[in-house]
């Protein structure tokens, strides 16, 4: 990891004058955010801890008859602590003792809803294919220690958690789901969202594990506003972002796991793309480091067995539904994004662009529904 690449915001500051930095960034994110100003307590917490900690405010308009509704989000990406030979309680453990610490933090910089990394209590195994040991990190989901764990700091904390994890369902013959649980602020479980997209794409042929959700597109209305989940590879899907807006999301969350040399083109423009088309905020996390296995694995993409399968490029950000994005934390650190948004700015993009007026999902329900039938004909004309 120490010849990673840390950071595009890291080389920009390091490079240009700050006149043409701020020009720069401009263009990149559609805006200057405010930076927010955390005390210099918990700049030093977060120091000691060794996490990166950023944090960027979105504003809106001021309205006649609406209060501002601002909420802030924090965002933790994370490497694993440690190593994938280590007993499964032990890696549990020191998972649950880190994650706990940063929430810490996050509460103290005055978050009201926290997102995770997809499957954080563990190393992202699913792509060796080997069942042992790595079902051994699946637990419940209503239930389970790491849900316990997350209701305690929830409650403590006035804070709302989702919390991504591998679920083992005990009431449907103990099969295995990459799952979100969502937590309120009360402590209280308040419901799970399954991935809906399953990758089978080079190492990532995670249908070893578990298949596609069952829980379509849920919405979760919070004290915080509304929030849905869009678990790592359902963001390829431009459908899976709108079903979430259909469903009156205000912020969509991307807990993710995803590697450099497979996606990292992709990474700043789907989440950005998904909170312009659909008119809410989204989060897209993606965890951190090189995770080593002991025994080799083999892709589908030719290349040599492997013990690892790149590194985890981090670089968790927050887009805003005027196309407007923060910039991304490491490449190479644990960090801690918080951002604070008024989610007023969701209706007032809504107002002046007009997609949900123009959407046409009526059209798109009928050319679907033709789509799928055995005997479809695509609607192309061609010159006779």
């Amino acid at each position: 990891m120490a010849g990673e690449f840390e950071s595009v915001e890291k080389s920009l500051e390091k490079h240009l004058p700050p006149k043409e930095l701020a020009e720069v960034r401009r263009i990149l994110y559609g805006k200057e955010l405010k930076a927010l100003d955390f005390s210099s307590e918990v700049k030093n917490l977060a120091d000691k801890k060794n996490f990166e900690l950023k944090g960027y405010a979105f504003t809106a308009e001021k309205e006649s008859l609406r209060p501002a509704r601002v909420v802030r989000v924090g965002l933790i990406q994370n490497q694993i602590i440690l190593p994938t030979t280590a007993p499964v309680p032990q890696q549990i453990e020191s998972l649950h003792q880190r994650i706990s610490e940063i929430i810490e933090v996050a509460a103290q910089c005055g978050v009201n809803v926290l997102c995770t990394q997809e499957a954080w209590t563990m190393p992202f195994a699913f792509c060796t294919r080997e069942k042992h040991p790595w079902c051994e990190f699946a637990e419940p989901a209503e239930t389970g220690a790491t849900t316990k764990l997350m209701q305690e700091l929830a409650k403590k904390h006035n804070m709302v958690i989702v919390s991504s994890i591998l679920e083992r369902d005990d009431e449907h013959g103990e099969i295995l789901a990459n799952t979100t649980v969502v937590i309120s602020n009360t402590g209280k479980y308040l419901g799970k969202s399954r991935k809906n997209h399953i990758p089978r794409v080079g190492d990532f042929n995670e249908s070893t594990y578990y298949m596609e959700g069952n829980t379509g597109h849920k919405v979760f209305q919070t004290q915080f506003g509304k929030i849905g989940i869009n678990i790592c590879y359902g963001r390829h899907h431009p459908q899976n972002w709108m079903m979430y807006g259909v469903n009156g999301a205000e912020i969509v969350f991307n807990p993710s796991a995803t590697v450099g040399a497979l996606s990292e083109p992709m990474w700043p423009i789907e989440a950005r793309n998904a909170a312009i088309a659909n008119s809410y905020f989204t989060c897209a996390i993606n965890r951190v480091g090189t995770e080593i296995f002991p025994n080799e694995f083999t892709s589908a993409d030719g290349k040599p067995a492997h013990k690892d399968f790149g590194h985890f490029y981090g670089s968790s950000y927050v887009a805003a539904p005027d196309g407007s994005r923060t910039p991304g934390l490491s490449r190479t650190r644990d960090g801690l994004m918080v951002a604070e948004m008024d989610l007023n700015l969701c209706r007032q993009v809504k107002d002046r662009w007009g997609f949900r007026m123009t959407q046409r999902l009526d059209m798109y329900a009928e050319s679907l529904a033709k789509a799928v039938q055995p005997d479809y004909q695509p609607d192309i004309v061609t010159e006779k």
